[in-house]
Order: C-alpha cells, then structure tokens, then sequence
C-alpha cells in the first residue's frame, strides 16, 4: 500500500502557473514536433491525411465527453477553495468519477460506431484503421481530465503538466516506433509477395495506400498508450502526495452540498462549456469534410487551375489515382495546421490557468484585483500570440522548409501557413477571453459566440474551397474570419458584463507594435541570408532568432512588460531589481 506525504498546500499564481503549463506545452510541442516531423517522412502526406482525418472526428467526440468538465470542476473547486469549502472540494471530486467514467465509456464506443459511417460520409475509408486505434483514448482522458480539473482548480499546474509531458514522449516513443515498423515491414512483403499481413491488396497505388492507413493506425495507437500512462501518472500523483487540504481545514470547513446537488451544478457548468469545446472541435471537421469532399468536386468539374496551382507538388502517384488527391491535399494542409495549432495550445495554457485566478478575484468581489487579474491574462497572451502568428504569416515558406524539409509538398504547406499564421494571433486569443467569460459566471456565452463563429466557418468553407484558385487555402481563409469575430465578440461582452475598461494600450498596442518590429526583421534576415549566401532550408533559424532579440529590445524600450507582471513570476523580485536597473540604463 502506497502511503501518501504529509500534505503540503501548493498554490501558484496566474503567470506562475500559466509558467508551468507554458514550459510543460512548449515541451509537449517540442516532443510533438519530433513525432509528427519524422512521422510525415514515414508514412508520407497520404498517411498523415488519414491520420489528422482519424484526429478531426476524434476531438469532437472528445470535446463532447470530456472538454466541458474538466474547466467545470476547476471553477467549482477555485470558488469552493475561495470560499473555505474544503469539504465540497474534496466531494467536488469525488461525484466526478463516475459521471467522467460514463460519459468516457459513451464516447469510446461512439468512436467505433461512427468511425465507419464517417470514413464512408468523407470518402476516406484508409483512415478507418486509424480511427479504431485512437478510440480507447475517449475512455482514457475523460479519466485523466477528473484529476486535472481539480487540481487545476487548486491552482496546482504541476499534474497537468507533468502528465502531458508523459503523454507526448509515450507518443514518440510507442508511436513513431510502431509505425517504422508497421511500414518497414508491410513495404517489404508487399514487394517481396504482393500482400499486407497475409493479405492481398491490389496492385500500384491502392497497395501503398493500405500500407499508409496501416502506418497511421499504428502511430495513432501510440496516442493511446500515452494517454494510458496519463491516468496511471495522476493516479500515483494523488494518491501519494494527495491534495494538501489539511486535517484542520477540512475540520474548520462549513458541512459539505449533498453530492447529487454538486453533480447537478457540474452537470449545468460544463453541458455548455462542452458545447462550446465540441463547436471548436467541429472546426476541424468542417475542414476534414468540406476541404476533401470540395477538392473531389473541383477535380469532376474543373481540375486545370488547382492542379497548375500546385504543379510539381503532387506526386505522380497520387495524379495516376485521382481519388487519391483529396486526401493527398487535406495532409498537407494539416501539415501547416499543426504549425498553426502551436499558438493557440501554448495561450491554452493562459487560459487554464487564468481560470482559477479571475474566479477566485470574482468570488472575493475585488474589482481592482479582477482588473489587475485580467488584463495581466490579456496583455500576456498578446505578449505570446503576436509575434508568433505574425512570424508565421511572414516567414511561413521558410519555416515550412525548416521544419519539413525541402520536399514536393512544401510551398503547399507554406501558402497554406501564410493565411493560418495571421488567423493563429486570434485563435490565440479566444481560449483566455472564453475562460475570463466562464470565471465571472457566463458559461453559455463563449459558447454562444463561438458557434456564431462556425457558422460563418462553414459557410465560407464551403464556398472558398470549391474554387479552384483557391481550394485547400478556403480552409485557413474561414478559419481567420472565424476566430476574428468570436474574439472580438468575447472581448465587448466581458467589458460589459464586467463593466472593467482595459488599458489597451499596455494589453494590445506597445505588444502589437513591437511585434510588428519582430516580423519585419525577421523577413529582413530571411530575405538577407537569401541574397547573399543563398537559400538554405535552415535560413529561418538565425531569422526567426533575429526577430525574437528584436521583440524583446522594443518590449524593455516601450514598458510593454510591468512590474506586476514579474511579481508574479517565481524569483519575481530578483528579476523586478534587474529590470527596473535596466530601464534606468536604456533612459526609462
């Protein structure tokens, strides 16, 4: 029997703990990065269609078991802790259980019910392995998501990220190994005996698309492993070093809310906020869908414009088995949609923990700590979210090249990045804007907003996308309408429903400003290094360094980071003395 520690509270502050997350995401990213770069060599822009086909009908029936609970449980535990309610706390958790386990168990077999019709509804049916292979994964987060809300929730970042960062590196490992193998072994006995496992497959093309479903099946079931290692992680976590709540407190604490009055309010708190996570989720969908199924009709009606777009960056192939294009097409755009993504899940990581944060300054009744609160979650995410998505829009063909290699599909993904990296600076900013609206107690609205949002996705999806000229780029071009409207209407009604005015001169304009600098010198290196020593794939690298030492000089030279904001941080008066000496040296 495992004995827990003597309980030791662990609290953090909003920029601390959006530090742990943030350092835990960017890792996670990193090991990400080191999955996905190799595993599009291995099983090749056919295999990743499938796989980010499998991934798209994945995170809606994810976003629909599991998403809207885990930010429900954190924002009931932040006002139950608030308020001295330790013993709800601790109930909070305990009614969770159950409800994530059915709700998980639903999900997991709707992945396997649907996977089928789905495949068959997209004429995809590669990616049906693939999906099979990623549906234990449903049943498997729902379980991790109990234990991150809550102690998300506790304002304790350090078992979410840490179970992530295990996550990520079970997905390198099982994943990338499992789908060298998979391919390895199934290009070698089809050459050796024109069949798959024993099985025959057909000839040419057909044969080495099986090979690449198979391939993708086999790298996505190192998803579920991780997530497996997920649960065991935060399962040992809480049992040996347990929540922190002391003996005394739970002592002191008021008679805790009947547990079916607890299942209630999670139940209320988070069927909108899935909603809301599952109308994100459908994103990817509309574009898994529309962007193929668009793609197939241009190819019937007038194929000549898109296939001179892209001439000498379609295999031979793929132009031999047409069908095959589509799905050839749709890989290379989440190519650059994994790029894209990498904005967005680091300011997720702001708005996890800003949650507890703006909840806890909420429930207090603090006007000046919930400005104080929120404008530090708004000028920080902009911090991060502007010059990352404005780098990405101006240098999107040279970081393609860097971190893809230099390969037929190349400038298909940097046309495509070139629309997303402006539409990520959005993105980005929509996930904390949503949680401050679901701190203050407007679960739904977020909701309401974003679904708005999609609706406008979807019809322009579906128009832009059947033209020939611009195809798969209709995707990136609905996605930054999209998450345009969503995060200007999220940030009007929290200053309505608040009544707080932010100062955006410190919160968008100097960040802005200096991130503007950023952009233009870092295409001025990359531009540079062209001219006169010639292009190289690695030519991003000293450009995007360049811009990076360039935002941060017009960051010191505009004040654009304050005092408060350090104090936050871990070491934070060591590091206020160093700046503040600083400004005195630059003339601040």
């Amino acid at each position: 029997m495992v004995r827990k520690q003597p309980a030791r509270r662990v609290r953090q502050s909003f920029l601390y703990g959006a530090l742990i997350l943030t350092a835990g995401v960017l890792l996670v990213k990193v090991i990400g990065a080191l999955f996905k770069i190799p595993l599009s060599a291995i099983i090749t822009e056919d295999g990743m269609g499938y796989f980010s086909t499998a991934y798209s009908f994945y995170n809606v029936i994810f976003s629909l078991a599991t998403a809207g609970f885990p930010v429900a449980v954190s924002r009931m535990v932040s006002e139950s802790d608030s308020l001295g309610r330790w013993r709800d706390v601790r109930r909070i958790r305990e009614v969770s259980f159950p409800i994530f386990l059915l709700t998980g168990a639903v999900g997991t077999a709707l992945m396997i019910l649907g996977a089928p019709l789905y495949t068959e509804a997209v004429g995809n049916p590669g990616a049906l392995p693939a999906m099979l292979a990623l549906a234990p994964s449903v049943l498997l987060c729902s379980l991790a998501a109990v234990y991150r809300g809550y102690y998300e929730g506790l304002r304790n970042m350090v078992p979410t990220s840490v179970s992530q960062i295990a996550e990520s590196l079970a997905k390198l490992v099982f994943g990338l190994s499992g789908a060298y193998f998979v391919m390895h072994t199934c290009s070698r006995e089809l050459a050796q005996r024109g069949t798959v496992f024993g099985r025959a497959v057909g000839d040419g093309a057909e044969a080495s698309l099986t090979v690449c479903a198979l391939g993708a099946a086999a790298a996505i079931l190192g998803v579920s492993i991780g997530s497996l290692l997920s649960v065991l992680y935060l399962r040992r976590y809480h049992r040996r070093c347990g929540d922190g709540i002391s003996a005394a407190q739970l002592e002191a604490s008021p008679q805790p809310q009947p547990g079916r009055t607890l299942a209630r309010r999670l139940l209320a708190s988070s069927v909108p906020i899935a909603i809301g996570a599952v109308a994100m989720s459908v994103s990817g969908l509309i574009d898994a869908s529309f962007l193929q199924t668009r793609i197939a009709y241009i190819l019937e009606t007038d194929p000549v414009p898109m296939l001179a777009m892209y001439a000498g960056s379609i295999p031979a192939e793929n132009l031999a088995a047409p069908a095959s294009i589509p799905n050839y097409l749709f890989g290379c755009y989440n190519m650059a949609l994994t790029l894209f993504m990498l904005v967005p899940s680091i300011t997720q990581a702001f708005g996890v923990s800003a949650l507890p944060s703006v909840t806890h300054a909420f429930a207090r009744g603090g006007k000046k700590e919930l400005q104080s609160a929120m404008e530090t979650v708004l000028r920080v995410t902009c911090m991060f979210a502007l010059p990352a998505g404005i780098g990405l829009s101006v240098l999107a063909q040279p970081i393609a090249s860097l971190i893809y290699g230099v390969r037929g599909s190349t400038p298909i993904i940097g046309q495509a990045l070139a629309v997303m990296g402006v539409a990520a600076v959005f993105a980005a900013v929509t996930t904390p804007l949503g949680s401050m609206l679901q701190a203050v107690g407007h679960v739904e609205l977020p909701v309401i907003l974003v679904l708005g949002g999609l609706l406008v996705k979807v019809v322009l999806n579906y128009v832009l996308a059947g033209i020939p000229e611009i195809n798969i780029l209709g995707g990136g071009i609905s996605t930054l309408v999209c998450y345009v409207l969503v995060a200007v209407a999220e940030l009007v009604a929290l200053v309505r429903i608040t009544g707080i005015r932010f100062d955006f001169m410190s919160t968008v304009v100097k960040p802005l400003l200096a991130a503007l600098l950023c952009g233009a010198s870092a295409f001025g290196a990359w531009r540079a290094l062209e001219t006169y020593i010639g292009g190289s794939r690695l030519s991003a690298a000293p450009a995007i360094l360049v811009g990076a030492v360039v935002y941060t000089v017009a960051l010191l030279l505009l004040r654009a980071v304050q005092v408060e904001d350090l104090a936050m941080l871990p070491g934070g008066e060591k590091i206020i003395k160093r700046f503040q000496k600083y400004l005195q040296k630059a003339g601040g």
